[in-house]
């Protein structure tokens, strides 16, 4: 049987191409991880390797593209003033359940990553000083201790099998939540 090569659409096709990439890395990384091949990427988007540099030329780029509704999701959360610490983490748990990648990106060490990383610390540190006001966490705890929290999570998680992802990051979560 012969392959079939797609019509090439050019520059129109650009945004759908785009939009096809970030579903494709969204659902690759949900199930293989913020290490997921781009090549795999680009298969899942029925693109060209081509096409998915000429959108986002690292992984980091894709990655942003992909989390950034995670992010505002928080922010929105976070802006609301019933909203607590608790909620806020519940929802980074429930994000980080459905794609443990993004919790990869935002522990990153990768400086293109520090504009997200900046984002959720601010966001923890004014539910956090709440918190505290309300008596519901330490006065020592930190928000560099909330994201170490968030690292040891996507540490765990990383390793759990997907079946168990949501009852396990629960139960860490208890854990956790006890100590700070």
């Amino acid at each position: 049987m012969a392959h079939v090569r797609k019509a090439n659409r050019g520059p129109s096709a650009a945004a759908a191409n785009r939009a096809a990439l970030v579903t494709a890395a969204r659902e690759l990384f949900a199930t293989t991880g913020f290490d997921a091949p781009l090549s795999a990427v680009a298969r899942r988007a029925g693109v060209g390797q081509g096409s998915l540099y000429r959108h986002f030329p690292d992984r980091a780029s894709l990655a942003l593209a992909v989390f950034e509704g995670n992010v505002a999701e928080l922010e929105s959360l976070a802006a609301e003033p019933a909203t607590t610490l608790d909620d806020l983490f519940a929802r980074i748990i429930e994000q980080t359940v459905a794609s443990v990648a993004f919790l990869d990106m935002v522990t990153s060490a990768d400086e293109r990553m520090a504009a997200v990383r900046h984002r959720v610390t601010g966001l923890l540190a004014a539910k956090l000083d709440q918190a505290r006001r309300d008596g519901a966490v330490r006065a020592d705890v930190t928000t560099g201790d909330l994201l170490l929290v968030i690292g040891m999570l996507a540490g765990m998680l990383k390793r759990t099998p997907a079946t168990d992802l949501a009852a396990v990051a629960a139960r860490a979560w208890t854990l956790l939540r006890r100590a700070i």
